[in-house]
């Protein structure tokens, strides 16, 4: 488990992501993170979990059509 510490920043609230959640998120300065509502909790993650959801949709499509995929890649 890894504490944050919330720190003013200008008129806003921010936390200081120590260098081992940095990694373990695979972020760097200028990347978005999101925070999502988790069962028991929130959830922060460095990628769209939307994005995450189309891709998905995305996968399962092309695997069913396959075959026309490959006939119009022709």
């Amino acid at each position: 488990m890894i504490e944050l510490k919330l720190t003013r920043i200008g008129n806003s609230l921010g936390v200081v992501l120590p260098k081992e959640a940095v990694g373990r998120l695979n972020v760097e300065k200028g990347d978005r993170l999101w925070l999502t509502d988790a069962p028991d909790g929130y959830r922060l993650t460095g990628h769209d979990p939307e994005f995450e959801q189309q891709m998905h949709a995305a996968r399962e499509v092309m695997k069913k059509r396959r075959a026309a995929l490959r006939e119009l890649a022709k």
